[in-house]
């Protein structure tokens, strides 16, 4: 039981790492990368679809990227949808065939913002990780009356050992995209 509930844990907060690398790869740093264009949802006939199911995201330049939708009638609402990102900077440009997204330099102040945003979207991920512990503690603590003091003392460890880890890996991820941010 105790087992369990510890096992759980460790997925949920590995699923909750996982998250939080895919959300820093979403800010973007000197290079235009299709990661930054993951999170974008289109009006795709009323409906928000992901952008990477409506095209194909292609590097041109370091600083340019060319989606081609794959219905052409998708093309106004994928060129709003871009244009309408908070945190892009980006103005894209529709041809008729393809929308080609060229993203700004990054200035100085520009990579200080973009820091924030990292260090506020580390902090939600650890308040989830947190979160996690909060509610398996709950469930060790269900358990009380099936098994003894002792086991689940070590238990509670266990999942603070556990949840340490899971914090320590969300900040190492966060100063790697701090240094890749600040680098110019």
């Amino acid at each position: 039981m105790i087992a369990d509930v510890l096992s759980d844990a460790a997925g949920r907060m590995d699923r909750a790492v996982e998250a939080a690398k895919e959300d820093f790869a979403t800010v973007r740093t000197g290079r235009a990368n299709p990661q930054l264009f993951q999170k974008i949802h289109v009006d795709y006939y009323g409906t928000p679809t992901p952008l990477a199911q409506l095209a194909s995201l292609n590097n041109l330049e370091a600083r340019t990227i060319v989606v081609t939708p794959y219905d052409k009638s998708a093309l106004k609402a994928i060129e709003d949808a871009i244009r309408n990102t908070p945190n892009l900077g980006a103005n894209p440009t529709n041809d008729g065939n393809l929308v080609r997204v060229t993203l700004p330099e990054l200035t100085q102040d520009r990579r200080k913002e973009f820091v924030k945003l990292v260090r506020s979207k580390g902090e939600d991920a650890k308040v989830h990780v947190r979160g996690i512990r909060r509610k398996s503690k709950d469930d060790l603590d269900a358990l009380k009356s099936d098994v003894g003091e002792d086991e689940l003392s070590r238990a509670e460890k266990e999942l603070d050992a556990l949840t340490r880890t899971h914090v320590d890996e969300i900040d190492e991820a966060l100063k790697r995209k701090e240094a890749e941010l600040l680098e110019v």
